[in-house]
């Protein structure tokens, strides 16, 4: 049995470790935006294939206490790295420290790199290491004085489905593309519109969900080259992910009124297999209309940051305010920034969630409660 972390965007955690739970892994710990698990060797395939929140996976070697450079090397070098890390192999150490004595980054990377050939030196009996074959990457990370030291499996940030080459100017992050659409709790007989799509990411993730299309079948991982890791299993994972993905009568749409956005969601919805469930066309968000069937509007309206200035963003809000209002009783989720979004929206919402576009505060503002059913009470 192995310890792995997995970390994810703050806010994310819970469904992360709902997904762990869901592929039979046993939780041990959560912390803001890492959930450590136990599971057997396959789990490094199966999670870097199907983990649809996480943005990496690690090994997680040990933890030790480290308030002096003493204990840090100290404990890093009481590790079983030969486990993973042969004699030609290559070990760069990356990672960071918060709210901790020990806060020099590369100091600390030193000290690790140092412990690790420690470590190896007397089991391979050379004191100089090629590192010319398999890259294992080990990274640290330091809380309140404790050290984690874990070895890295995916590579590129989970969040690479591998879909979406090009993207427009302010992308929403894929992982948390599909958090927002998780959140709204996507159907098979509700229409998903996200009316300022971009290149499509919401709708794009909410029908990679309905599908239970795993979103790293398509992509490589940094461990696919750990021989410790055989093919086998890798080809055991992927088979898993394509026998999976279920047919669905879910549609969503995504419309945005730049033609550039319209061209690159067709385009990224078709690499991602998932172009037959959406309709993308030029619109302006504004023109939108309940047509008499049952919906929900999923979007991440421009902030302010890149693409407006925030008086053109503050008059948007107070529009599409007026323009949602008529959709009742659809529901609504607004991803923004804006900590006054409810004041230019015109509306107080029924629930409020804390999360990170990156390293971007933001909030979703969620209203599911129809005023036609408040009215009745």
């Amino acid at each position: 049995m192995y310890t792995y972390v997995a970390t994810c965007l703050f806010g994310l955690e819970k469904l992360l470790g709902e997904e762990i739970d869901a592929l039979g892994y046993q939780r041990i710990d959560t912390m803001d935006g890492r959930v450590t698990f136990q599971g057997d060797i396959n789990a490094i395939a199966r999670c870097n294939i199907f983990l649809r929140f996480a943005e990496r996976v690690y090994i997680k070697m040990g933890e030790c206490r480290a308030t002096t450079f003493t204990e840090l090397f100290d404990g890093a070098a009481a590790l079983p790295w030969e486990e993973w890390i042969g004699k030609n192999d290559a070990f760069p150490v990356t990672g960071h420290a918060i709210k901790s004595a020990l806060f020099s980054v590369p100091d600390c990377q030193k000290i690790i790199k140092k412990a690790i050939v420690n470590r190896l030196s007397p089991i391979y009996g050379i004191s100089r290491f090629p590192e010319t074959e398999n890259k294992y990457r080990v990274e640290f990370f330091i809380l309140r004085d404790i050290a984690y030291y874990m070895i890295e499996t995916s590579g590129a940030p989970l969040h690479k489905r591998g879909y979406r080459p090009e993207s427009v100017a302010a992308p929403l992050r894929e992982t948390l593309a599909a958090a927002i659409a998780a959140i709204s709790r996507p159907r098979e007989n509700v229409l998903l519109w996200d009316p300022f799509c971009g290149s499509g990411t919401i709708a794009i993730e909410a029908a990679m969900m309905m599908q239970k299309r795993a979103p790293g079948m398509n992509r490589s991982f940094a461990a696919e080259e750990f021989p410790q890791i055989s093919a086998e299993m890798w080809r055991r994972a992927r088979e898993e992910a394509h026998d999976s993905i279920v047919k669905t009568d879910f549609r969503a749409n995504a419309t945005d009124i730049d033609p550039a956005a319209i061209r690159l969601t067709k385009q990224n919805a078709a690499r991602a297999g998932v172009a037959e469930l959406i309709n993308a066309y030029e619109m302006d968000a504004l023109e939108l209309k309940n047509n008499g069937e049952r919906g929900t509007v999923v979007t991440n309206p421009p902030y302010g940051e890149r693409l407006m200035s925030y008086q053109e963003v503050e008059k948007l809000y107070g529009e599409i305010g007026k323009t949602f209002a008529a959709l009742d009783p659809w529901q609504v989720y607004i991803l923004t920034s804006d900590e006054q979004f409810e004041r230019h929206y015109g509306k107080r919402a029924d629930k409020v969630r804390k999360l990170y576009n990156g390293m971007i505060p933001c909030r979703l503002y969620q209203f599911f409660k129809s005023s036609k059913t408040l009215q009745k009470k």
